[in-house]
């Protein structure tokens, strides 16, 4: 396996929010971690990519423990539910930007940085500032600028979570085309169970800092009566 997650724990001051939590994920594998707010998802990304210490555990990518390598020295992005873009920076710029510091030549970044704006449909938005956009163009732009720097992996922490129905739809599709493009071992988190279901070739059940992965979704339905009963559900309407 890819990554391996062995005995997680983390607490604040008193409260536990992760207790001995392990799993293991494949490469170029997307797995959706599905639960209510408040149940260790979001500290569980943050302890993958470096921005929160645990207490005990190891983290493993490619079979090295990283548990001690530096957020910026991991090659993993965090998209947040927030794009996050440089507001003095164009759209080209917001997503060229991880190239310019790693001193690519102008005219790599150059049919990079139009190759990525055609595969997310913002060609005509290239010269554009971030707030001429809207919220799903933004939250492009940062998956754009999170793919262009071939990162390891992908965390995304209800990346859809501020935009209507109708633009996440959009979103959901695009992003598992970009994905099969660009094939990254990512982590997406969200409280939403049919975005679980439709973003993540395994599914992950996390509640009170206990996850449970399932291999696939026939598995997933199979085992949880609710998720059944909502399916039924969806389904009669």
């Amino acid at each position: 396996m890819w990554l391996e997650i062995n005995n997680l724990h983390k607490k604040f001051g008193a409260e536990p929010v992760l207790g001995d939590l392990s799993f293991r994920l494949a490469e170029r594998q997307m797995l959706s971690i599905l639960g209510r707010s408040g149940c260790g998802k979001t500290t569980l990304l943050k302890i993958i990519a470096g921005l929160e210490t645990p207490d005990a555990g190891v983290i493993k990518i490619a079979g090295k423990v990283i548990n001690n390598v530096s957020a910026h020295r991991r090659n993993i992005v965090y998209i947040y539910q927030e794009p996050l873009l440089f507001p003095h920076l164009n759209v080209f710029e917001n997503v060229a930007f991880g190239l310019r510091l790693r001193k690519i030549q102008n005219p790599t970044i150059e049919s990079k940085v139009l190759e990525m704006l055609e595969a997310l449909e913002l060609n005509e938005q290239a010269r554009k500032m971030p707030h001429q956009l809207s919220g799903g163009q933004r939250q492009r732009v940062a998956f754009g600028r999170a793919l262009i720097i071939s990162p390891q992996m992908l965390l995304l922490d209800e990346p859809f979570g501020a935009l209507d129905t109708e633009t996440r739809a959009v979103m959901q599709v695009l992003l598992k085309k970009i994905m099969q493009t660009h094939p990254i071992t990512a982590i997406f988190v969200t409280h939403d169970l049919k975005e679980a279901i439709i973003m993540g070739d395994a599914i992950g059940m996390m509640e009170k800092g206990k996850l449970d992965i399932y291999p696939d979704k026939k598995t997933f339905i199979e085992h949880n009566e609710h998720v059944k009963n909502e399916i039924n559900f969806w389904q009669n309407l």
